[in-house]
């Protein structure tokens, strides 16, 4: 036999895209805790994104491609009186939902924001079930969205878990893309084949590169790359229910495959990984199991948008303000104790070029609290950091130590903790206590605390945009479970038009 060909033999579908379409289509959820999770995801999400109405950077980027088309049973961007295809409404929804850096979050092994598949999942939703309606069958109904969102959830976090993308310089929008092209399939009627065929091709796609949320490269594309995957993730979606063949070694082909191109060598030390390492890792073997639990221990970003490693320290900041407001010249150093991934993403010295770059400073975001006692996404503006050069100079007087135990925690499935620790010294040798937060206002430990604060996030968002009538209907339908989920998908997307 010559060496000189290849062996035609064609395989089956790789076993990690059988196991996500076999999730998709099959697994019922019968978690309480998702579903309410669900529901208080969904309030927060929808929040974000009316937002970052607020921001001409943001909205630049919002309308059809071509001025003036009109779209039947188009979808709605909320917020605004977009109806679009639902290839760009997934755009400007992933889009606004992320702009701010304040939806949610899910840390492990590869960072990411699971929120971002709404994007998808409402575009999709809202079209089809318009569509029904037009044709005389029943509508999609929320409780399908928040189905779609706790799934979505459970690909992009179960993936995200032993598997960092990041060392390889990719970044997680590609899990969103990956998660959204299976849920948007299933929305829009996808089998097994066609959901399969999705899948291979978000794979093929490969990853963006991480380059744009990183020193000395950090800008605004971080905030616009998930609307950019959830659009495509629809796109491809689309293409396999057109009857499109899918690839179904995408994964592990030899030299051409997802793991030989994009996942076999590491930041680190650029040496090739061997063959069985660059395969997915699950926590339970070679097979993940995916359920609810991503959406039951999703974090929310409740009091700061900040980049999520950072929150503990943006708490504790605020916690010593009352101590140093008035000590501020007398300032002679200040220690940030953090753990591995923050020193990796976020700590970083120098100018700091735009709002991007300055929501990814852990220097920055402790620096602000500590002044004024808040952070808010206003303070990320050129306009407010030019008028306050003390920002700045307290960066300056910044070191930022590892606590090992931090690190280790961070990683622990039982504690997942993200925890920073803020200590202030003065010239004349006294200091602040150190105050240590180890777990997040979002955390799932402290669920309690945070809902409340939670939907008074979302009903303060609502009134950027809408009339007082108009929020309490929004905010009582949100907030009562049975009719949320029995509500159809257009009729919940009219109430967000303005």
């Amino acid at each position: 036999m010559s060496a000189n060909v290849d062996q035609n033999i064609r395989p089956d579908y790789d076993r990690e895209i059988q196991d996500i379409a076999d999730y998709v289509l099959d697994y019922r959820i019968d978690s309480s805790e998702a579903w309410d999770t669900a529901r208080n995801c969904l309030m927060d999400t929808l929040g974000c994104g009316l937002l970052a109405l607020r921001f001409p950077e943001c909205t630049k980027h919002l309308g059809p491609i071509v001025e003036g088309t009109v779209v039947p049973n188009g979808s709605r961007v909320p917020g605004t009186r977009f109806r679009l295809d639902p290839v760009k409404a997934a755009w400007d929804i992933g889009c606004i939902v992320r702009w701010l850096d304040y939806n949610d979050t899910w840390l492990a092994a590869e960072w990411g924001h699971p929120s971002d598949n709404l994007g998808a999942i409402l575009a999709v939703a809202d079209y089809l079930s318009q569509k029904r309606i037009s044709t005389g069958t029943e509508p999609l109904l929320m409780r399908d969205v928040l189905e779609a969102m706790i799934k979505a959830h459970e690909i992009q976090g179960v993936l995200a878990l032993e598997n960092s993308f990041n060392r390889v310089g990719l970044d997680h929008v590609l899990l969103v893309r990956v998660a959204s092209t299976a849920v948007a399939a299933k929305l829009k009627g996808g089998n097994r084949k066609q959901l399969m065929a999705a899948l291979s091709h978000a794979w093929a796609d490969g990853g963006a590169l991480r380059t744009y949320r990183h020193a000395p490269n950090a800008g605004s594309r971080k905030s616009w790359a998930a609307g950019d995957a959830t659009s495509r993730a629809v796109r491809l979606a689309d293409i396999a229910m057109r009857g499109e063949m899918g690839i179904p070694g995408v994964l592990t082909a030899k030299q051409w495959g997802f793991y030989d191109v994009c996942f076999s060598v590491t930041n680190a030390d650029h040496k090739l990984k061997a063959a069985e390492d660059r395969r997915f890792k699950f926590p339970r073997g070679a097979s993940p199991d995916y359920a609810s639990y991503v959406m039951e221990n999703v974090l929310f970003k409740i009091s700061f948008p900040a980049e999520f490693h950072s929150q503990t320290a943006c708490e504790a900041a605020v916690i010593l303000h009352p101590q140093v407001k008035d000590r501020i010249d007398e300032i002679d150093r200040i220690t940030i104790t953090t753990h591995e991934s923050a020193i990796r993403i976020i700590s970083k010295e120098g100018q700091l070029a735009n709002a991007a770059d300055r929501d990814h400073c852990l220097q920055y975001m402790t620096a602000v609290p500590l002044l004024f006692g808040n952070l808010v996404a206003e303070h990320y503006e050129d306009s407010f950091h030019d008028a306050h050069p003390e920002i700045d100079r307290l960066r300056e007087k910044m070191e930022i130590v590892e606590d090992k135990r931090y690190s280790e925690e961070y990683l622990h499935p039982d504690k997942r903790s993200i925890a920073n620790a803020v200590q202030v010294f003065f010239k004349d040798g006294s200091s602040t206590e150190k105050v240590e937060v180890e777990y997040p206002i979002g955390h799932r430990r402290r669920r309690k605390e945070g809902i409340p604060l939670l939907e008074k996030k979302f009903r303060d968002s609502l009134e950027t945009r809408f009339p007082a009538g108009r929020c309490e209907q929004l905010f009582s339908l949100c907030k009562d479970q049975e009719l949320l989920e029995r509500t159809p998908v257009h009729e919940f997307m009219d109430l967000f038009v303005i």
